[in-house]
């Protein structure tokens, strides 16, 4: 059975091939290319390529080519099927199962998608030609909207009293145009209205160019309907999962690192005419962490570009909460505000591309400096009102998904508020260091980019041992069987274990540690903000880390595996790599 064509076209479009081929390959930006050692044959040259852009990798020395689906069913011995649920898995979509269901769906949403089309295009149409569009005109020409930018955006207008209805149902039945989202029953007068009538329509689309909803701006003055609308939910429109220009954004991230993400329709047709294209809009809900993931998949920098009135304010506030959970290691968020009086179309139409622009260089504030600065202005210096401070803080630090950034962005935060009570730090021991400053702070996260996660855990048992030398010579056994796995870390916890065999009371000046290194350990310890200094906390700690070796050797034991089965493709390699994932497995769920 054959799996439908945009099933396995949202796949690709989700998916970079560089995200694929990265898991596998180690590579590295070259123009608009990445390289790498080829992963079909040894080498020490690279020779393999992969172009983001046109959608294939290929290898010089094989002359292996193509796309994400036979990457992964060739380096992996992996069939098409078994490689379209891995990559629809990695994409963040349902796996087809070839079901009745399934099958339904298929059918149900190509209708669903050319009903859309049918009424989109018929009313971008009736804009262009139709005597009867004329207020519209008007109002597309006051937003100084070229016939250009309308066809590039299928904008049209719907009639005060349309009647479309009656020539779709002569092609579809009622229940599904029912579902459509584009009527509405009025029993009163026993027919289907239309939702959008009277309205400008801005289609929305999916991201792979499908139209599947539509928002509604109404044009008249002093009316006492709401300004914009949109399509409510269906069976294949989330709000929470879409966003406004997507499908023609994300064919920029290849000349761009960032994405500008503003409030609404016409912000980002603003945008568009001034030659800024790498632009979306949220569908006039908070912003959710589907979008913010979505968006992450195709641009280096999200840039929260909300309008500067209190509203717009109040939604970059909620935005930086919600959004601030997906910080990635090799990704930002950042937040721009404009002048007041003005939205990202009427800045850029005033002033042009290049001073938008600018204006983004020299303002755009991160997420972790926006949060901070917007929960100090509701902060006196009293005790209880930094302990708030501290607290909702912490709180939305504990939100961040990636443990790595946690850690960060809760030393800066705790930097921030102890610039606020230097005597508070007074007369502290140096196992409570926190970082300064912002610059300090961006400083350890760009030195950490080449640090492993099973590094981090490393110097973070280090310092525990450092700060409880007699405890832990008390009860060395619960040490003496660890091992490390990067050399200097391995040499410091030899020289510590040795220290605390010999000597009667070890202290840290005993160890005969180059301070460097010390000072290496608090900084990259990530449990120097949690740690307490509590007996039954220490072993549970020390017992996390030890799991967490084990699970690192495991991973380690797997990928050389994996890297021998790409060769030799034996039996007996892919029956320990499976053995060796269902250990994994099990350690994970203890």
């Amino acid at each position: 059975m054959k799996y439908p064509k945009e099933y396995l076209d949202e796949i690709k479009t989700r998916l970079k091939v560089s995200t694929v081929v990265s898991k596998y390959v180690n590579l590295k930006k070259r123009g608009k290319e990445f390289v790498g050692l080829s992963p079909f044959k040894n080498e020490k040259t690279p020779s393999f390529t992969v172009n983001d852009e046109k959608g294939f990798y290929h290898c010089f020395s094989t002359s292996e080519h193509g796309n994400i689906f036979d990457f992964i069913m060739k380096t992996q011995n992996l069939k098409f099927g078994e490689a379209v649920k891995t990559l629809a898995n990695l994409a963040g979509i349902r796996p087809y199962t070839f079901s009745k269901q399934d099958e339904e769906r298929e059918n149900n949403w190509q209708k669903y998608t050319l009903i859309y089309s049918t009424y989109i295009n018929y009313y971008h149409e009736e804009l262009l030609k139709n005597s009867d569009s004329k207020l519209a005109k008007d109002y597309l020409k006051e937003r100084n909207l070229t016939a250009e930018i309308v066809k590039k955006f299928n904008i049209g207008y719907v009639k005060k009293n349309p009647n479309f209805y009656e020539t779709l149902i002569k092609k579809f039945d009622d229940k599904i145009l029912k579902e459509c989202g584009l009527f509405y029953y009025d029993e009163k007068k026993n027919i289907y209205v239309e939702r959008f009538r009277d309205r400008i329509i801005f289609p929305i689309n999916s991201i792979t160019g499908q139209p599947i909803a539509i928002g509604g701006r109404t044009i008249q003055k002093n009316s006492y309907l709401a300004k914009y609308i949109n399509s409510p939910e269906t069976q294949f429109f989330k709000k929470g999962n879409n966003l406004y220009n997507l499908d023609q954004a994300r064919k920029f991230s290849n000349l761009s690192n960032e994405i500008f993400l503003v409030e609404g329709y016409m912000d980002v047709i603003g945008l568009n005419k001034s030659g800024i294209e790498n632009c979306v809009a949220n569908l006039g809900t908070a912003l959710t962490d589907r979008q913010i993931s979505i968006l992450n998949q195709f641009f280096d920098e999200i840039v929260i570009c909300f309008d500067s009135d209190e509203s717009g304010y109040k939604a970059a506030v909620r935005a930086a909460e919600n959004s601030i959970k997906e910080l990635q290691t090799e990704k930002q968020i950042s937040f721009l505000f404009l002048p007041d009086g003005e939205d990202p179309d009427s800045y850029v139409s005033k002033n042009g591309k290049n001073s938008f622009l600018n204006y983004f260089k020299e303002n755009k504030i991160t997420i972790h400096d926006f949060l901070f600065n917007h929960f100090k202005k509701q902060t006196t210096n009293s005790p209880s009102s930094l302990a708030t401070l501290e607290k909702k803080l912490r709180g939305i630090t504990n939100t961040i998904k990636d443990e790595f950034i946690k850690k960060y962005i809760l030393d800066f935060f705790l930097g921030k508020i102890y610039e606020l009570t230097p005597n508070l730090s007074k007369g502290k021991k140096f196992a409570i260091k926190h970082v300064a400053s912002l610059s300090s702070t961006k400083k350890i996260i760009n030195e950490t980019k080449s640090i492993t996660k099973v590094e981090l855990q490393e110097y973070s048992l280090l310092y525990l041992i450092i700060n409880n030398l007699i405890f832990f010579k008390e009860n060395i056994n619960l040490i003496d069987n660890i091992k490390l796995f990067t050399k200097e870390n391995k040499i410091i916890f030899d020289a510590i274990l040795s220290k605390l065999k010999t000597e009667q009371r070890p202290s840290i000046k005993d160890l005969e540690i180059d301070t460097q290194l010390i000072d290496k350990i608090i900084k990259f310890a990530s449990i120097k903000h949690i740690f307490k200094n509590d007996q039954n906390r220490i072993i549970e700690l020390v017992e996390e880390f030890v799991h967490g070796f084990k699970i690192h050797s495991l991973e380690a034991r797997i990928e050389e595996l994996e890297s021998k089965f790409s060769k030799d493709m034996s039996e007996t390699t892919f029956n320990e790599i499976k053995n060796l994932k269902e250990q994994k497995k099990k350690e994970n769920i203890n």
